[in-house]
């Protein structure tokens, strides 16, 4: 190839480019514009190289891909023709978005602004010697918490008697039974029914004891509202831990027995590392007992080793939080709550309201304080102990379309407890699904009014009802959980959280607390000065 053929090009393509009255030194092209006296030596040179390399351009033109000629294009100088704006995609916070962002600046943002912003209206308001910390609540908070799990000890060995009968009673594999295969026969069914109803029995009374024990004496004998709430939330932890230890190890002995009807196949292959009966050692349930988790399995996926500067790191979150709550409890909602009790006395539903939207912020931080110390800060650092592994105990519930998504959502280890054990087994069994959704929140807003009005001495339903009436609320926003729109779902999601943030946890923190002042507190004490000065004679 000679510089005679190539000249030619070069003149034909700056011909053309003049034509079409397009520049090649155009900036827009993106090649830089060359100083007019240097440009004819320019191309000199140009012509030159490429008469010099002409050979070896020959011989190596088939191996040069135009990918490589791009590479080395770009590589010499920047060229100012980079594809900024290459695919189309929606802003950050846009409802179309595919990944959601972190909102972590936001929430350093509302921290201090609260922080400074009240302080500068109110001032510290904390009072450290106002808590009212008895030695007799503290001995017997501590009584019941190395109580409470010796319950979980008898569940055991109520189980451990169930294995050792089921070991005695298995049906020898080599001999067939009369009718002729080696699924159970009626009698075998019926008497391993009769089994279970003396073991459901025995589980049951062990656990209502349990529970009953615990709910008597917070309510009699423990004063102050946090050392009863940690222990009815134990109870309430080993009820339902007892509960899903008993069923599950039902249906594995029940498949341990008649392996040929199905059962056995059925099981999980993640179980078979430790099959029934020996899932029922003590080590096993001990394991159980400190795993983050309210469903029983005979075996876990497990992690490979302990991180313990994770554990650190997790349980100086699990501190600090717990002292940013106290901290927004004594200086933001305990003014507002105490500043409220002349108005719900005078049944001032204006102020009250007023009174409830104020409480709505502050309420709403400190749930969301304690939902990150518990489920993101002392769960993982639990389950890093003990080297459990699942460790999904919640899903982007902020998101949520609606009240039902929100529950399945939030709480996840409650909500496969009751999944598994109360929901499913009502719809195989032949339950409708708003049947099976009434046990469901029915028994939930029981164990709600426990937790809530046994610490605080007060059984007024305002928890049973608060979590009783998600059913409507579910119902109405069930339609927009299943709408594809961006519209529907930031309906549902607004709905979620108006009813989430005013009407749910600040009616119920307004209401719980007058009731405590009215009977403990300061509307009790200007109850009696009143009915003191009503029966007093007035002075002559």
């Amino acid at each position: 190839m000679s510089q005679a053929s190539l000249s030619p090009t070069n003149d034909s393509k700056m011909n053309t480019a003049t034509a079409t009255g397009t520049r090649l030194d155009d900036p827009a092209n993106g090649v830089t514009r060359r100083a007019a006296a240097g440009e004819d030596a320019g191309l000199m040179k140009e012509n030159e190289q490429l008469n010099g390399n002409s050979t070896a351009l020959a011989t190596q033109s088939t191996a040069t891909t135009p990918e490589k000629v791009k590479r080395s294009f770009r590589s010499k100088k920047y060229r100012h023709v980079e594809a900024i704006h290459s695919e189309s995609q929606p802003s950050c916070l846009s409802h179309d978005t595919t990944e959601t962002p972190s909102f972590l600046g936001f929430r350093n943002l509302m921290v201090i602004v609260l922080v400074v912003g009240n302080l500068r209206l109110y001032g510290v308001l904390i009072c450290i010697g106002c808590h009212d910390f008895r030695k007799t609540d503290l001995q017997i908070g501590l009584f019941l918490y190395f109580l409470i799990p010796c319950h979980l000890l008898l569940a055991y060995l109520i189980e451990l008697v169930a294995a050792h009968s089921a070991r005695n009673s298995l049906f020898p594999p080599s001999k067939k039974s009369p009718s002729g295969t080696s699924s159970p026969t009626e009698a075998q069914l019926s008497k391993f029914q009769s089994t279970w109803t003396l073991i459901w029995i025995a589980h049951a009374i062990n656990v209502t004891i349990c529970l009953a024990l615990t709910t008597y004496i917070v309510y009699y004998h423990v004063h102050h509202p946090l050392i009863g709430t940690l222990s009815e939330i134990h109870a309430i932890i080993v009820w339902l831990k007892t509960a899903s230890y008993a069923f599950t190890n039902r249906d594995l002995r029940h498949a341990y027995l008649h392996p040929v009807s199905g059962e056995l196949d059925a099981l999980p292959a993640l179980y078979s590392q430790c099959p029934y009966p020996h899932n029922i050692t003590f080590s096993n349930l001990v394991y159980f007992w400190f795993a983050p988790t309210l469903i029983y399995q005979p075996v876990y996926p497990r992690t490979a080793k302990i991180r313990w500067v994770f554990v650190g790191k997790r349980l100086g979150e699990v501190i600090c939080l717990s002292v940013f709550i106290w901290f927004c409890s004594a200086q933001y909602a305990t003014p507002v709550l105490v500043n409220s009790l002349d108005k719900i006395a005078s049944l001032d539903y204006f102020s009250i309201i007023e009174r409830l939207l104020k409480l709505s912020t502050i309420s709403l931080v400190i749930w969301l304080a304690g939902f990150f110390a518990l489920f993101q800060s002392f769960l993982n650092a639990l389950a890093e102990v003990t080297r459990f592994g699942d460790r999904s105990f919640y899903e982007a519930w902020w998101n949520s379309e609606g009240l039902g998504m929100y529950w399945r959502t939030w709480n996840k280890p409650v909500y496969q407890f009751f999944r598994r054990h109360v929901y499913s087994p009502m719809r195989s069994r032949g339950y409708t699904h708003k049947i099976a959704s009434f046990a469901v929140f029915f028994l939930s807003a029981v164990l709600h009014e426990l937790l809530v009005g046994i610490p605080t001495h007060n059984i007024i339903g305002v928890a049973f009802l608060g979590m009783f009436l998600q059913l409507p609320l579910i119902q109405i926003t069930q339609p927009l959980e299943k709408r594809k729109s961006s519209s529907g779902k930031l309906l549902g999601n607004t709905i979620f959280w108006v009813s989430f943030t005013i009407f749910g946890q600040p009616f119920a923190a307004l209401m719980y607390f007058y009731a405590w002042q009215a009977k403990y507190g300061s509307v009790s004490r200007q109850q009696q000065y009143q009915s003191v000065q009503a029966v007093c004679p007035a002075p002559y």
